[in-house]
C-alpha cells in the first residue's frame, strides 16, 4: 500500500546544503562492519553540541541522550547503523594481489572490475578477474566465486596493506537532479536522519539515539545498545530495497517488496526478524495522514533492521522500522530520491512530537 497526497503540508525540517554536505561526508567515509571508526568520528563531531550525554560503548556504538522536560516522559530509542557492506583482506600474494572475503550480503556477480578503497588510508585498488578473452565457455556460464577474485593494489601500495584490513566500494557521493547516488546510502541516510532529529528533538520525550555497529553481519550492535538504554519504545531508521523496475510480464505480481521510489518513507508491517508493534505502526500512519506526508507500507518480506535485535532485549521493547527506499541496495552504487529522505525525516520529526504516555497505554493488540 502506498499513501500519497496531491497537496502536502509544508515541511518543518528542510534538506538544505548543510544536510547534503553531511550526507556526502558520511557516504564517502568507509565503515565496513567491525571498523566503523570514520563514521563514528563524524557522528560524534556533529552531535556533541546537541546532546546531554554521549558515550562510545565496548562494541563501538555511539549512544547519545537528549533529555526532555516535564514528568512521565517516555524514553524513545532511535537506531541507525553506521556500518556498510564491504570486504576484508585475508591473504597477500605477489605483485600486490590480495585474497579477500565479503562482509555482509554482497552478490558476487557484481564484483569484477569494481574500484575499491582499502584500509584507513583509502588506498585505491580494483577487484580483478580473468578478462573474457581468457575464459572458457563453461566459465562464462557461471558466476565467478569470491575465491577466484583478487583485490589488485599493485606492488608499491600493496606493501601498506595487511590481512584484516577492510575494503569498501570507491563510489563517490553525487546529487543528480532529484536523486542521490552513492555507496552506503544504506544506511548513511539513517545516520544523517538521526543526527538531524537530535538537533531538533521534541521536549516531551527523552530521545535516545543509537548509532550502531555491525548491523550488516547480524544486528550485533543494536541489542547491546538497547540493553544499555532500556527504552520504552524504539524506531529503527534504515534504507530498504525499492522493487520498482517494470515487470516484463504484466501478470508478474510483486509479492515480496512493494516499496518504490517517490512514495515517501516505508513503514514496516513485518520483515524476516520483526513483527512491529501495531500501536507504533498506527502512530506513524496517523501522523502521515494528518500531516499529508506521503508514506508507504512495506509489505511482509525478507530483510531486517536493527529492530530485529532491539525488540527482544530485556522484557521486550515495542519496536517499528521506517526506511528510505533505495534502488540497487548492497551493490557498489545505490540510488535514492531527495524527497523520500525529506519526507522520512519530517514524518519521524512530527511523529516524535506527537508522542504521549498514552501511546503505549494498555496491552499490545495485534
Amino acid at each position: 500500500m502506498t499513501k500519497t497526497n496531491e497537496t502536502h503540508t509544508e515541511l518543518a525540517l528542510e534538506i538544505g546544503a548543510s544536510q547534503l554536505e553531511l550526507l556526502e561526508k558520511l557516504c564517502n567515509a568507509t565503515a565496513v562492519s567491525g571498523d566503523e571508526h570514520e563514521v563514528r568520528q563524524i557522528v560524534l563531531e556533529e552531535i556533541k553540541p546537541h546532546v546531554d550525554e554521549v558515550k562510545v560503548d565496548a562494541l563501538g556504538n555511539v549512544l547519545a541522550t537528549r533529555f526532555g522536560r516535564g514528568e512521565n516522559r517516555l524514553r524513545v530509542m532511535l537506531a541507525a547503523h553506521m556500518d556498510e557492506i564491504g570486504f576484508m583482506v585475508v591473504k597477500k600474494h605477489d605483485d600486490g594481489l590480495f585474497e579477500f572475503e565479503r562482509i555482509g550480503g554482497i552478490d558476487e556477480r557484481q564484483l569484477p572490475g569494481k574500484p575499491v578503497l582499502v584500509g584507513r588510508e583509502h588506498l585505491p585498488g580494483v577487484i580483478g578477474a580473468k578478462p573474457i578473452h581468457m575464459t572458457t565457455s563453461n566459465e562464462r556460464k557461471n558466476k565467478i566465486e569470491t575465491s577466484a577474485l583478487r583485490i589488485d593494489l599493485g606492488p608499491e601500495i600493496g606493501d601498506k596493506v595487511k590481512p584484516s584490513d577492510r575494503a569498501a566500494f570507491a563510489t563517490r557521493f553525487e546529487v543528480i537532479g532529484p536523486s542521490l547516488r552513492a555507496k552506503a546510502l544504506d544506511n548513511r541516510l539513517g545516520v544523517a536522519t538521526l543526527i538531524e532529529l537530535l538537533k531538533h528533538a521534541p521536549e516531551q520525550i527523552d530521545l535516545l539515539a543509537a548509532f550502531t555497529v555491525q548491523e550488516e553481519v547480524g544486528l550485533r550492535g543494536a541489542g547491546v545498545a538497547a540493553y544499555a538504554f532500556h527504552p520504552d519504545m524504539a524506531v529503527a531508521v534504515d534504507a530498504t530495497p525499492a522493487n520498482d523496475f517494470p515487470h516484463w510480464d504484466d501478470d508478474d505480481e510483486n509479492d515480496r517488496y512493494n516499496t518504490r521510489l517517490d512514495a515517501g518513507p516505508a513503514i514496516y508491517v513485518m520483515d524476516f526478524y520483526t513483527i512491529p508493534d501495531r500501536r507504533l505502526i498506527n502512530w506513524l500512519v496517523e501522523t502521515g495522514e494528518q500531516t499529508g506526508t506521503p508514506y508507504q507500507l512495506r509489505q511482509p518480506g525478507g530483510g531486517g533492521t536493527d529492530a530485529g535485535a532491539i525488540h527482544k532485549v530485556r522484557e521486550g521493547i515495542p519496536s517499528v522500522s521506517v526506511s528510505v527506499p533505495i534502488r540497487y541496495a548492497h551493490t557498489a552504487v545505490s540510488l535514492a530520491r531527495l524527497d523520500d529522505w525529506a519526507y522520512t525525516l519530517n514524518l519521524l520529526h512530527t511523529a516524535l512530537g506527537r508522542i504521549t504516555p498514552d501511546l503505549l497505554a494498555g496491552e499490545r493488540r495485534d
